[in-house]
């Protein structure tokens, strides 16, 4: 394969996080880091959205939803394919890779190499999300459930934050960020209702 080809490598060095934010974890900063030198632009959702916000008890995988557009879907599916992502299994609980030994990581993904999936753009615009890990990384990629928030508008109403040094995150709403915590709970997408007395 060409090297113009390949996607960037997660760094396996220490990861730095900017000050105020040194509750978010290395491995989550790694991933954001990584998307960002694959050119992928996201909105962050998920529990390191909350970590963002200041919930310093959050807990979780970086969860983000993608901007639609081809070419960014295509750079997000090559670098997916870079790293050889692959669902997680039910015993794989998100974010419990870093703390373990690098010959076992190293074992694990060996032993998982052939189940890694072929990502392609029309994949990643899936209404149900994507739960992936590679090495001991955790990334969700949220679907496109009817009824969901666009990503304009999820764009629209996100924040810049400064979690590292090269570039900024764009951070869902609170509001959208609680939305897609109900999804991921309950599998459907929360309805409002207007009663009358």
């Amino acid at each position: 394969m060409l090297l113009r080809n390949r996607g960037p490598q997660i760094e396996t060095g220490p990861v730095v996080a900017a000050a105020g934010y040194e509750h978010v974890a290395a491995g989550a900063i790694a991933v954001m880091r990584w998307l960002g030198a694959a050119g992928v632009d996201f909105v962050l959702v998920g529990a390191v959205a909350r970590q963002a916000r200041g919930e310093t008890g959050a807990e979780g995988p970086v969860a983000i939803v993608p901007a639609p557009y081809g070419r960014n879907l295509d750079r997000l599916a090559r670098a997916l394919n870079g790293e050889r992502a692959h669902e997680r299994q039910q015993h794989e609980s998100p974010g419990s890779g870093p703390a373990r030994t690098q010959v076992r990581s190293q074992e694990r993904t060996q032993a998982r190499a052939p189940g890694a999936l072929r990502m392609r753009a029309e994949l990643l615009v899936r209404p149900q999300r994507w739960e992936l890990r590679f090495g001991d990384h955790d990334l969700d990629i949220e679907g496109r459930p009817d009824g969901g928030p666009s990503y304009q508008a999820l764009l629209y109403e996100a924040v810049r934050f400064r979690l590292y040094a090269e570039s900024p995150v764009e951070v869902a709403a609170p509001e959208d960020i609680e939305y897609y915590d109900h999804l991921r709970r309950t599998g459907v997408a929360p309805q409002m209702s207007v009663s009358r007395l």
